[in-house]
């Protein structure tokens, strides 16, 4: 058994091996870049091992680099150097390391960095440079970094990937990058292979960046580049989308009404910045505009209460399990090689008749349907609170555009607090698939015009994944487990359930 203290042979520092931290008794002479995280006496420092992100021995020195929050935002590299002279010293960091990457988390890990230094509000390059790729440099981690230089250009990058080559996409930006990958891979000669091979995670550098907030719990770059370096892999459902001849994939979320007019629909009025949406939400939202359309869908559950009760299970079962230090993340299982190819859809295309099992509905009043593959839309909406991330569903919630202005206000008003679920007027279902035929309406007058629309929209938008799509009918089914992701918990998101 290796030892668990480390002394110092300068002065009376001495590192030892805790459960959970590694704790520092006095200070090392030549730790002059930083303190370390937490004193908890005088003479006696913790770091937790989650921020541990390297050692090793150099020159009679024990090197340990981590990640020390300067605030809830942010965090940056610190290091300890500590003089030492012990034949067990090189033993004493393979500890270290061990417990600072339990088996299921890839060390050192090689990974394609996509950064987009056109979205949001094109920082990306910077938060890059000075949040993040220190700290993945402190990790030890391979990186081949590359900028995205037009739309589409991360799919075609994901397309050509050689999925032997690295352990993850990174795509430092907002949603839409990690949509163009998803969707390259998808279109690998190999696709399924290539999603269980390469994982994808996302450091949060545009105005969406709901990715990192279900999968690493915050919107900061600098902290979400130690939760990949830390993330366990995962599998995520897919979503197949089928609209007139194309087939493409969604990983977050698909919209018609309120929430995608409210994004895409005010496009006119973008000098408001960031609060257009907010703006066109609160128009639509009391000038009770309706958005018509035939929704046929496959449910498999509709009692809030049992999908709440099933979420809080899923979430109790995890933390039984971490507290048993029981291994909740074990690997994925190695893929048959007759299993390349994607699986096919089991209800066919929008192009296919009407699959028998589906329940159609006319919904000529419908104000908003919003179905999520996730929990979080934005940081202060968990508009899908008993998301899994691979129960093979998608959580659908579809609302009339009839509800009284004051109901609809205080629906506005749960979504921060994950409430919105807990309304009547709220139908909110589990679905394996749907198809949606919105249809048409009549923009004109006052309303159209401060709302965005400018007085001249006559159809809808469709927003999937944020990005906007043809006004058709389209078709959603969903590909159980098919994609690969780092997060901090596998089989659940960074949300604890409702009420919680």
């Amino acid at each position: 058994m290796a030892e668990t203290v480390l002394s110092s042979t300068s002065d009376s520092t001495t590192l030892t091996l805790g459960t959970d931290s590694l704790i520092i008794f006095g200070f090392p002479p030549d730790s002059t870049i930083c303190r370390p995280l937490r004193r908890s006496s005088q003479t006696t420092w913790t770091i937790p091992y989650y921020n541990i992100l390297w050692a090793e021995c150099l020159s009679n020195q024990v090197v340990i680099k981590y990640a020390r929050p300067r605030s809830k935002r942010q965090c940056h590299v610190c290091e300890i150097r500590n003089p030492v002279n012990s034949p067990n010293a090189a033993q004493w960091v393979d500890s270290l390391l061990d417990s600072a990457y339990p088996p299921n988390i890839i060390r050192a890990k090689r990974l394609r960095v996509l950064i987009n230094p056109f979205g949001g509000q094109a920082k990306a390059v910077r938060l890059w440079e000075r949040e993040c790729e220190p700290i993945f440099a402190a990790a030890n981690c391979q990186m081949q970094v590359e900028r995205t230089t037009h739309r589409g250009h991360a799919q075609e990058i994901a397309r050509e990937l050689d999925v032997d080559s690295v352990d993850a996409v990174v795509c430092a930006s907002g949603d839409g990058i990690p949509h163009e990958v998803f969707n390259g891979l998808a279109q690998q000669p190999q696709p399924r292979r290539a999603f269980h091979k390469v994982a994808v995670a996302q450091i949060p550098c545009g105005s969406g960046n709901a990715m990192s907030l279900n999968l690493h719990g915050t919107s900061s770059p600098s902290i979400a580049a130690v939760a990949i370096i830390k993330g366990v892999r995962m599998p995520l459902d897919l979503v197949a989308i089928t609209q007139g001849n194309n087939q493409f994939y969604s990983f977050l979320s698909q919209s018609v009404g309120i929430v995608a007019e409210s994004d895409l629909g005010t496009e006119s009025i973008r000098w408001m910045g960031d609060f257009r949406f907010t703006w066109g939400f609160i128009v639509r939202l009391l000038g009770k505009t309706v958005y018509p359309a035939q929704v046929s869908i496959l449910a498999d559950g509709s009692d809030k209460d049992e999908l709440i009760e099933t979420h809080r299970l899923a979430v109790e079962g995890y933390r039984a399990a971490a507290s048993k230090e029981l291994n909740v993340d074990l690997p994925i299982p190695s893929m048959p090689s007759d299993e390349d190819r994607m699986p096919p859809l089991r209800y066919g295309t929008i192009q296919s008749p009407l699959p028998p099992q589906f329940h159609t509905q006319e919904m000529p009043d419908l104000g908003n349907f919003y179905a999520g593959n996730m929990c979080w839309m934005s940081p202060d909406a968990p508009f899908f609170p008993c998301a899994l991330p691979r129960d093979g569903f998608l959580d659908v919630v579809s609302i009339s555009g009839l509800v009284s202005r004051l109901r609809a206000i205080k629906m506005m008003l749960s979504v921060e607090k994950a409430q919105l679920i807990r309304f009547h007027d709220v139908s909110y279902r589990k679905a394996c698939a749907y198809r949606i035929s919105p249809q048409p309406r009549r923009g004109g007058g006052w309303k159209s015009w401060i709302s965005g629309e400018g007085g001249k929209v006559l159809e809808g938008c469709i927003s999937i994944d944020g990005e906007r799509v043809p006004f058709e009918p389209f078709q959603a089914e969903v590909l159980q487990g098919l994609a690969t992701v780092l997060g901090k918990r596998r089989d659940l998101f960074e949300f604890n359930g409702v009420g919680v």
